[in-house]
């Protein structure tokens, strides 16, 4: 599977436009499943960037501080806004200026068992705490080292975001729907973008989508046209 039309994926350099291989959105699914990461990618014309994206409820210190490794180390943590609702976890500010209208909502930390709040291993738990359908308000401190978005209720057909394709994937895959997702960036601290997100996918065994195939993907399992 490739990008083609306004999926299709620019270059490094000059916005060249390239015929990258993509993986099925299976193959995503599976690995969410499996308590894998996948990468995401979104369209050229708008963040043109690639996250890692793992379901939340599978969050080890290991899988968690690889994703810190090979990002910008700002982990964030899409959910419903039925989990923000009940978890007591309002928009960040009023007046949302982010040009892609990202929904931060406040920060957070697990209320019980880290430290300082920062490391790889609190850091996953509180996506757990974040995933648990049983967690409650008091669960979690405010505010904190891991950024929750919340996710509109229509997914990557309502937009085309990498919230909202980390909680379809979810609900494909079976899992809570709450996943920790961050944007791969080079060991020079610049975004990583395709091609080389497809060399570093292969190199880690993670699924390459992206948020327009996942789009098409669900579209046609409402229809029946998927197996």
């Amino acid at each position: 599977m490739s990008l083609d039309g306004n999926a299709q994926a620019a270059g490094e350099q000059g916005g060249i436009a390239l015929d990258i291989r993509l993986d099925p959105v299976e193959a995503a699914v599976e690995a969410m499943a499996a308590g894998r990461a996948v990468v995401v990618v979104d369209d050229a014309n708008r963040e043109n960037e690639g996250d890692i994206i793992f379901a939340a409820q599978f969050a080890t210190a290991e899988l968690t501080g690889w994703t810190i490794r090979y990002t910008s180390g700002v982990l964030c943590v899409p959910v419903t806004g039925e989990t923000a609702d009940r978890l007591a976890l309002p928009a960040m500010v009023l007046n949302n200026q982010d040009s892609k209208q990202t929904a931060y909502t406040v920060s957070c930390d697990a209320a019980v068992g880290v430290s300082t709040g920062i490391s790889a291993a609190d850091r996953a738990l509180t996506a757990r705490v974040l995933a648990s359908a049983s967690s409650t308000p008091s669960d979690l401190t405010r505010p904190g080292h891991m950024f929750p978005l919340r996710a509109v209720d229509g997914g990557v057909r309502e937009r085309r975001g990498h919230t909202e394709a980390a909680i379809d994937l979810c609900r494909l895959a079976g899992v809570e729907p709450a996943a920790v997702i961050a944007e791969v960036t080079h060991d020079d601290g610049g975004m990583m973008r395709l091609p080389a997100l497809r060399e570093f996918a292969t190199r880690f065994q993670a699924p390459l989508i992206s948020i327009e195939d996942l789009a098409a993907y669900l579209a046609a399992r409402e229809t029946g046209a998927a197996e």
